[in-house]
């Protein structure tokens, strides 16, 4: 008996183990592998980009950039720490995500022929490219597998060469600046002493803990990415810890100060100085780094401290607002029209909004050598944003008031300090916007006013937003008396964007021109002369292919009497009397304080038809009509806070939109899908949940308990104890019971977009299926907020296409395929 019970328990552990073993071998063979849409979408994401362009400062040479085709997923799965709210490569001390350039061309504005940058490395993965001052030279760091390295460009010969044998530390951004000579950078380096990586703890010595002495607010929003234990405190040191060197061209290289968690180091425009930020212990668990202790410091360009302006503290508890800002001196510049001047900002309302104060913040400045007491300069009804620097006696002053949507806009006199206001509007207006002044190279080789004689300037409107649709334009602008000429707006058929000014005095400018079916390219356009313009630069259509694809710009009004707009896509051939379209509709929420505001037209019908894999636009060529852009205004108009009626503004809009697709006989009503990434994805969540307008909808990287949000989410300033039912309405989790459409959530297993954790959509989707509702959960590995690996994108637009397909535009078929089993999935 004994012996056959032994053997029982011996045959039933084997079988528990074989069972076990094939049962993950077989479920192993049946997981799904990554898809690929039909080619007309697959398309799409492999597209080689477009070149980008940097012009010269002179304006006579264009600097082009080659850009990286999308990483794949193995790129996407190296190896990356997650610290402090940064995403850094161990391997070679930089950001873990970035988008790289894999070539460089020069080419002269007057001439055709582009002239490649040779003595490239043999894999390129540029980054942080500068013109030199005088422009003679180009930097740039190429990221390898161990270390990024440091190369400097010769324009006149078009060749490169890697300088030095430091590696630079780009873990906490750009890891070089010019200094004004031409001659010699700033360069953040690894230091040499910095050692062996400290080894990951798995054992713990102690419990993690927190602690809020005294009970003082600290109201944070719902970052990600922050430090959770000492092993992650001690790899942040070490990973960010970098030495600030003055490296000439030849890559000799002289220490400035001592190695340190250096969060920027600023050469002064005439070269005699470095401001260096340096970030160091308490750290802290609940906010990143930009937030942790930090010491400001002015150096000699030799490598001697000259002064310390300000130790911060560790700022935890900064108003949660959109207007509130850290206690004490923030936001250290120099002064880009002077020597070595340095300007800094002191909140006089504890950086409360809430707090009543005339003046919200003083600006102060310092002069070299910086020994004696700060003097005043400004003082801002509303918050300090910063400055336009021009020369002695013009300057541009900039304040912003979220509360009210304010923005002030003032002439100063560095000579007095006087000021006179020059613009003073509402930043939600875009019509009266007007445009951004016109900068130039000043001997220091920073940017700074482009000022005309008698005191004019020439402002660029790159959007030019107008009752008419969007319309760039470029004025003439007199500081004084504020009277401003229009020279010159983009008109039919072509949407035209200023760029840069290339000779203000003559009028000059360089632009972009696109069509709906003609891609951007470059042109130079004289105001002045009013003849055609000249064409700069000839890059091909991305996708011709796809030429023909219908644009129209909508306007239509919700029953509120709210006017929106929408852009609506056509397939290539399609006609009116083949009767109406299954159709997508895109959409990303925005607030506003005023109905007019909110009317006022967006968009325009001449732009270039940028079918991206990213939105729903690349959906027409699967044969939908798209809604894209769709406006959904949420208004709260004086004392009344927009999300209050956020649902019946949200359905109404939605709605409108659709009715005025049906009004056009091109939209089919039965058959309307709806999705969004973001905050369109917690829009497309409540249309399915409080409507019966769709017949299903797509969520990308969404946040739906807004529970988990409770110190407010995207504009909502008001915490969830001061409006919880706000909250809980707003909230699809809460409301999951009424679910009655099918619903594709897409997320990204590593999002570090502040609120919108994985978790989001994983315990959305168990809500949804315990109360029995049509949906699917994709989690895609690796990716954050925005997808990047060929592999995920491809897929993302299988899994789209394939609920399109079945739950829209073939709607009956659905119940039939439910109970046969299948799902997702594309043709």
């Amino acid at each position: 008996m004994r012996y056959n019970l032994s053997m029982a328990r011996q045959s039933l552990w084997l079988w528990l183990i074989l069972g076990s073993t094939f049962s993950l071998v077989s479920r192993a063979q049946d997981a799904p592998t990554y898809q690929t849409p039909p080619k007309v979408l697959a398309d799409l994401v492999t597209v080689p980009p477009t070149p980008t362009v940097r012009m010269s400062a002179k304006g006579d040479m264009m600097l082009i950039f080659e850009q990286a085709s999308v990483p794949t997923i193995a790129e996407l799965s190296q190896p990356e720490l997650k610290l402090a709210g940064l995403r850094l490569n161990p391997a070679n001390s930089g950001p873990s995500r970035m988008p790289y350039i894999t070539g460089l061309k020069l080419k002269k504005l007057t001439d055709k022929d582009e002239k490649a940058i040779t003595g490239l490395p043999a894999t390129p993965q540029i980054s942080y490219v500068q013109w030199s001052p005088d422009e003679t030279k180009i930097a740039f760091a190429n990221s390898t597998d161990s270390q990024i390295d440091f190369y400097i460009a010769d324009v006149a010969t078009a060749t490169a060469k890697k300088v030095g044998s430091l590696a630079l530390n780009a873990t906490l951004g750009i890891p070089y600046r010019w200094v004004s000579d031409s001659k010699s950078l700033i360069v953040k380096t690894i230091s040499p002493t910095r050692g062996t990586a400290p080894e990951v703890s798995r054992v713990p010595s102690s419990p993690t803990t927190q602690e809020n002495v005294g009970g003082k607010r600290g109201q944070a929003p719902t970052y990600q990415d922050l430090l959770k234990n000492p092993s992650d405190e001690r790899q942040f040191a070490y990973y960010t810890n970098a030495q600030v060197v003055r490296m000439s061209l030849d890559g000799v290289a002289t220490n400035i100060g001592q190695p340190g968690i250096i969060l920027s180091a600023e050469p002064s425009p005439d070269g005699q100085y470095v401001m260096i930020e340096t970030v160091h212990t308490p750290f802290s668990y609940l906010v990143p780094v930009r937030r942790f202790p930090l010491k400001t410091e002015v150096y000699a360009i030799a490598g001697s401290l000259v002064k310390t302006l300000n130790d911060g503290p560790l700022q935890e508890s900064v108003a949660y607002s959109r207007d509130g800002v850290p206690t004490g001196p923030r936001d250290y510049n120099w002064r880009s029209d002077t020597p070595a001047s340095v300007y800094y900002t002191v909140a006089q309302d504890n950086g409360d909004p809430k707090v009543k104060a005339d003046i919200r913040d003083k600006v102060f400045l310092l002069d070299a050598p910086f020994s004696a007491q700060p003097k005043e300069i400004y003082a801002a009804q509303f918050r300090f944003e910063g400055f336009d620097w021009g020369n002695e006696t013009m300057a541009l002053a900039t304040e912003r008031w979220w509360q009210n949507r304010k923005t002030i806009t003032k002439t100063v006199n560095p000579g007095n300090w006087q000021t006179a206001v020059l613009f003073d509007r509402s930043y939600e207006d875009r019509y009266t916007n007007p445009g951004q002044p016109d900068t130039k190279q000043n001997k220091y080789g920073r940017e700074v006013l482009n000022l005309l004689p008698n005191d004019e300037i020439l402002m660029l409107n790159i959007q030019g937003a107008s009752p008419q649709g969007d319309r760039p334009f470029v004025s003439l602008l007199n500081l004084k008396t504020k009277q401003t000429k229009e020279l010159w707006r983009s008109a039919a058929p072509y949407f035209e964007r200023p760029i840069a000014v290339l000779d203000a005095a003559k009028q000059i400018i360089l632009t972009t021109q696109e069509t709906p079916d003609e891609s951007p390219n470059y042109f130079v356009r004289n105001l002045k002369a009013r003849v055609a313009p000249v064409q700069a630069t000839f890059f091909p259509h991305p996708y011709p292919q796809l030429k023909g694809i219908q644009k129209q710009q909508l306007r239509y009004k919700r029953t509120d009497g709210v006017e929106l707009t929408a852009t609506l896509y056509l397939p290539v051939g399609y006609k009116k009397e083949q009767g109406p379209l299954p159709t997508f509709l895109w959409a990303y929420p925005a607030e506003f304080k005023s109905k007019e505001a909110a009317s006022q037209v967006s968009g325009s019908p001449y732009q270039f038809n940028r079918i991206s894999f990213w939105g729903a636009a690349a959906f027409v060529t699967m044969g939908y009509a798209i809604l894209d852009n769709a406006s959904i205004p949420i208004i709260g108009e004086g004392d009344k806070e927009p999300n209050d009626t956020y649902i019946e503004q949200l359905v109404s809009s939605a709605k409108a939109a659709i009715d005025e697709g049906v009004r056009l006989g091109v939209v089919d009503s039965s058959r309307v899908g709806v999705g969004g990434h973001s905050y369109g994805a917690f829009m497309t969540a409540n249309l399915l949940t409080h409507s019966k307008l769709f017949k299903g909808g797509i969520a990308r990287s969404g946040a739906y308990n807004r529970t988990l949000t409770p110190f407010g989410f995207q504009n909502e300033q008001r915490s969830y104890w001061q409006a919880p039912e706000v909250y809980n309405k707003m909230s699809p989790f809460m409301n999951a019971d009424k679910m009655k459409t099918p619903l594709l959530l897409v997320h990204g297993e590593a999002d570090n977009n502040t609120g919108t954790f994985p978790i989001q959509s994983e315990r959305y989707y168990n809500a949804l299926k315990g109360f029995g509702a049509t949906t699917r959960l994709v989690f895609l590995p690796y990716e954050s907020h925005h997808y990047d690996a060929k592999e995920s994108l491809l897929h993302m637009l299988w899994e789209m296409n394939g609920w399109l397909d079945k739950y829209v535009k073939n709607p009956a078929a659905a119940g039939q395929a439910n109970k046969a089993g299948k799902v997702g999935g594309g043709k």
